[in-house]
């Protein structure tokens, strides 16, 4: 039986995943990520995580996780993330600019990739590292 909380593909088979495919499931992961962070942080009702988890997994956020994370990353982590980044998107949210949307799609490019590769305690000290530079907790 696949366990699908715990993957472990190949580089071929990632490979093999469209840009945009990859930036799909990393979105998923980043938001669950930022929800279990927020869980985390404080004892909030529902509708102040709904509200807080919205804003943390926007185009405009991500944009500004990925500028902290940027440094952070080894050059195959830096090639997941220009292949997200120069996907080609066709619609952009009116709350993004079109640079911010290609750098949110980045982030999710490389989240799924490290995802999909079993990689999860990387994704994690990326996104504690980031989270504790940006927010401090």
């Amino acid at each position: 039986m696949d366990n699908y909380f715990r993957m472990h593909m190949e580089k071929r088979q990632i490979d093999a995943i469209s840009n945009l495919g990859l930036a799909h499931i990393g979105d998923g992961v980043f938001e669950l990520m930022c929800r279990a962070w927020l869980c985390g942080h404080g004892g909030l009702n529902v509708g102040k995580l709904h509200a807080d988890t919205i804003k943390l997994v926007k185009a405009t956020s991500q944009a500004k996780f990925a500028d902290a994370m940027l440094p952070h990353l080894n050059e195959e982590e830096l090639a997941l993330y220009r292949r997200g980044k120069n996907s080609h998107v066709h619609a952009v949210p009116k709350s993004a600019s079109r640079a911010e949307y290609a750098k949110a799609t980045g982030l999710e490019a490389l989240f799924g990739g490290l995802y999909l590769a079993g990689q999860t305690d990387r994704i994690n000290e990326i996104f504690v590292t980031v989270m504790e530079e940006l927010y401090g907790l």
